[in-house]
């Protein structure tokens, strides 16, 4: 299949004038770049998170568990209360999201970059010194279990995500 931005396997179609190739490789060269993917990785994981985030205190607010301040409220203090909570969490979650995506693409782009190759192994060294870093502050043994289960986690997508 014949794009104008090219294939994986080829160079842009013939069609394009002199600047839009030149765009087109700047956009290219940005999007391959250790600081571009960073930025892409923390705009993509913030979304993410503010959606998991809207997603999961939604469920706040199903069931009997109902905390008895906010029942006594009227519906319209309820609704205002629990959309401003939602909020809240949805912006919490997608900072955590935007940090974590931060720190574990620009590490990997920093091994890829270093060993100039592009294998499992710049995933799990990512991941590994991600989730270590991310549990710096709980001690040298949260710092291990969060670096073994983080370089286990991106061992597993990015091995699924290479299969052929």
């Amino acid at each position: 299949m014949n794009s104008p931005f090219g294939s994986a396997m080829g160079p842009p179609s013939r069609g394009l004038s002199p600047q839009e190739l030149q765009t087109v490789q700047m956009m290219q060269g940005v999007m391959e770049s250790c600081p571009g993917k960073v930025v892409m990785s923390g705009g993509i994981g913030f979304v993410m998170g503010a959606a998991m985030g809207l997603f999961m205190s939604s469920f706040e607010y199903a069931g009997p568990s109902l905390n008895e301040e906010i029942a006594k409220q009227t519906t319209k203090q309820q609704i205002k209360h629990a959309f401003k909570d939602m909020g809240n969490r949805s912006y919490s979650m997608a900072k955590n999201f935007a940090v974590v995506g931060m720190i574990y693409s620009g590490t990997e782009c920093c091994i890829e970059s270093y060993r100039a190759k592009n294998d499992l192994t710049n995933s799990v060294a990512a991941g590994a010194f991600t989730g270590g870093l991310l549990a710096a502050k709980a001690g040298p043994q949260a710092m291990a279990l969060g670096a073994g289960g983080f370089a286990l986690f991106s061992l597993a997508i990015d091995w699924y995500m290479r299969r052929d």
